[in-house]
């Protein structure tokens, strides 16, 4: 087949696409991503040269483009991501993950091609007790997880409505390599190495369940090859961790793996004003694709938060260049100053 990954530029996205390449020679792979902040070639360095692996640059929300290229099923992970940053304006959210997943259906429709929808936990909402099932019903409390479950509900609605060939997962926090500096992990990591102040949301006794990225690539395969048209399934690794008890985790381990002074990295633990809406704790449970496909998440936490921490400070210099926005140059060499525009 030939697959047209969307967003295959970001963290889960490009994790995929190498994921995808590596296990499944026998398919192409053509890279669709518009190339926000959070999508970086840099990831995909060591495979853009394969014969079977294509790059193009574009906006899911431009249907005549997406007309005009050939593929037979669709991945998609293309999304705006960032709670906090739908907070402060949300348009984009609803431009790209509704309007944008609306385009793809409808290209899948006249094609009438498989296309697996990646989604998220948070599009449950907040749950005090026990875990949320595909069954679950779906409240959203961010600007981000309601533009993610619109976009649920849009794939639901046209396979319901047109037979269309769709799947949905929805997954639980990722965590691993070539993660955007923005987020939990890889943010106290270069924080702490650099002697920032690593804040705290709230009283950080936020829940989450984590699951590694190279799991959530394994399950998305298996949905995509095996699952039945209409499929919903949640990707978790039944591994709930408060925020504050990850950071303590990181720090703990980083003195360790560099010497620096752990009371000092203690130290840099800033409270801030906690974030509108905040959802106090998300549980997946994945006995459905455990049951139905297979699969089972196979990194342990520890192991996991240890190879990634591993893996940031050997790719110090990838982390930086995303910080100081150097980054966005080697998109520069390729598609000339107007890059931005």
């Amino acid at each position: 087949m030939k697959i047209l990954v969307t967003g295959g530029a970001g963290f889960i996205g490009s994790n995929f696409v190498r994921y995808l390449i590596g296990s499944h020679p026998e398919h192409t792979v053509i890279n669709f991503d518009k190339l926000t902040y959070a999508g970086n070639l840099e990831n995909l360095r060591d495979i853009e040269d394969l014969p079977n692996y294509t790059f193009v640059r574009g906006d899911i929300c431009n249907r005549p483009f997406l007309d005009s290229l050939e593929f037979d099923a669709i991945i998609h992970f293309a999304a705006e991501s960032h709670v906090d940053r739908s907070i402060l304006d949300s348009f984009p959210f609803l431009q790209t993950n509704v309007i944008g997943t609306q385009s793809l259906l409808e290209v899948a429709r006249k094609r009438n091609c498989r296309m697996l929808h990646v989604s998220t936990d948070e599009v449950y909402g907040s749950i005090a007790q026990g875990l949320f099932t595909e069954a679950s019903p779906i409240e959203p409390n961010s600007p981000y997880a309601a533009s993610k479950a619109s976009s649920d509900l849009l794939v639901r609605a046209y396979h319901e409505t047109f037979g269309l060939d769709v799947m949905i997962t929805r997954c639980s926090n990722n965590y691993g390599p070539y993660q955007f500096p923005e987020k939990l992990i890889p943010l106290v990591i270069s924080h702490a190495v650099e002697g920032k102040q690593i804040p705290i949301y709230g009283d950080g006794k936020y829940v989450r369940d984590w699951l590694h990225v190279a799991d959530h690539c394994r399950a998305i395969d298996i949905v995509f090859h095996k699952a039945r048209a209409g499929s919903v399934y949640n990707i978790g690794g039944m591994n709930e961790q408060m925020n504050i008890e990850i950071i303590g985790s990181l720090l703990t381990k980083l003195a360790e793996k560099t010497g620096l002074d752990r009371n000092s990295l203690f130290n840099l633990l800033t409270p801030v004003r906690d974030r509108l809406g905040h959802d106090r704790r998300y549980a997946i449970d994945p006995s459905k694709i455990e049951r139905d496909l297979g699969w089972k998440p196979e990194t342990g936490f520890e192991q996991g938060l240890s190879e990634t921490i591993d893996w940031y400070l050997a790719n110090r210099q990838w982390w930086e260049r995303i910080i100081s926005g150097d980054y966005l140059d080697y998109y520069k060499t390729q598609y000339g100053e107007r890059f931005n525009e």
